[in-house]
């Protein structure tokens, strides 16, 4: 998995602009297999003046989604290059008009063969791949158009910042909060282990140490809620040390603690995050199938005498 793929829709945009890059880059040697002296840049606008032939510059940033300054600069490289013939609307002296010029023309029919091959190699490519990707592209815009990425952030700003709960890292003199608010909920169903007094413990060498990482809720200030990501053999992540106070459950907090949790393990590069748990702990149990956890078809060798659950979540 590379870096991009571990931030996931964060790096919608740089994972679109790579892809760009790719295909432009193909696009480049395709029009040389075709004989054809052509920069994949001036595909719109040269493809879109071979169809309406007159249209102005200005209607063809409007068609394409281009800025007008972008189509300029195409416009004069075509025209440079003897594809495109610009004159004046006799009715607006203002208005420049496209047309294809005989040399253009004549690059026509071996264009379109090329076009109508790429879209004939697209389709199956995007059924090989089981996306329509295209149709996918559509929504995606469509929603950006009624509202767009930059009022959504700021409001998912302004609710992050509005909501009562606040999540950050582990600090240095954490380690009272983590072992108590861990001891009260195992010491309510259970005993403390030497597994949990390892951890709750010495925190920082035996979870923190390994490449592991503690995360903590606070709400005005002060900390209501705990789990932790224990680095495994395999590469994967144990979710492990979940707890949240008694008078501060219902907040949805150990929802927030696990997604932070499986956020940080993909942020980590990791293909999975397993836990334990035991079938007594109904709510927990539920809280980790709405995560997308689900139970391990075989069980594994457990440091802990209560764990008779195991599950795991995958992550792509």
């Amino acid at each position: 998995m590379d870096f991009l793929q571990q931030l996931g829709p964060v790096a919608l945009g740089s994972r679109l602009r790579r892809m760009s890059e790719y295909f432009t880059s193909e696009a480049a040697g395709i029009y040389a297999d075709y004989g054809l002296d052509f920069q994949p840049r001036w595909y719109p606008v040269f493809y879109l003046v071979a169809h309406r032939p007159g249209i102005s510059s200005n209607e063809i940033a409007d068609q394409i989604g281009h800025t007008h300054a972008s189509v300029s600069q195409i416009v004069k490289e075509l025209v440079r290059n003897g594809l495109l013939a610009m004159t004046t609307d006799p009715q607006d002296q203002r208005r420049r008009l496209m047309t294809l010029t005989e040399q253009g023309q004549a690059v026509l029919p071996q264009l379109r063969a090329q076009t109508d091959d790429v879209r004939r190699s697209m389709q199956a490519l995007l059924t090989e791949a089981d996306a329509n990707l295209w149709q996918a592209l559509d929504r995606l815009e469509g929603q950006l158009q009624q509202r767009n990425l930059r009022s959504r952030v700021a409001r998912v700003r302004e609710l992050r910042e509005q909501s009562p709960v606040q999540l950050r890292d582990f600090r240095p003199g954490d380690q009272p909060i983590f072992r108590q608010l861990n001891e009260e909920w195992i010491s309510t169903y259970f005993t403390l282990e030497a597994a949990d007094l390892k951890a709750l413990d010495h925190p920082e060498e035996y979870i923190l140490a390994p490449g592991g990482g503690i995360l903590l809720a606070e709400v005005n200030g002060q900390v209501v809620g705990t789990c932790a990501l224990i680095k495994m053999a395999d590469g994967g992540y144990e979710l492990a040390k979940m707890a949240v106070a008694p008078a501060a459950q219902g907040q949805q907090i150990g929802y927030l603690l696990g997604q932070a949790a499986i956020q940080r393990a993909r942020d980590l590069g990791s293909r999975r995050v397993y836990l334990e748990s035991n079938s007594k702990l109904a709510p927990a149990l539920a809280l980790y199938r709405k995560l997308g956890f689900q139970d391990l078809a075989q069980p594994l060798a457990s440091p802990y005498a209560r764990a008779n659950v195991q599950m795991e979540l995958r992550l792509n």
